[in-house]
């Protein structure tokens, strides 16, 4: 993920970290938007910071998808 995405501060591993915790989260009825208020607040980032890994992880097919 590129610096313009704004998660410069979290590598490749820790987003994949933060994206399996996302599943996680939503798979024990969690609702989307609450899950991404707690990945963000966790991680210490924004929500739109935890949409774009999101998004990475579908596109990429990150575990647990894969």
């Amino acid at each position: 993920m590129t610096q313009e995405n704004g998660c410069e501060t979290l590598s490749e591993e820790r987003r994949k970290e933060l994206f399996l915790a996302l599943v996680d989260a939503q798979d024990h009825e969690i609702s989307v938007a609450q899950s991404r208020m707690l990945m963000a607040e966790r991680f210490g980032i924004s929500e739109s910071q935890v949409r774009l890994i999101e998004r990475e992880g579908v596109e990429l097919q990150w575990p647990p998808l894969a």
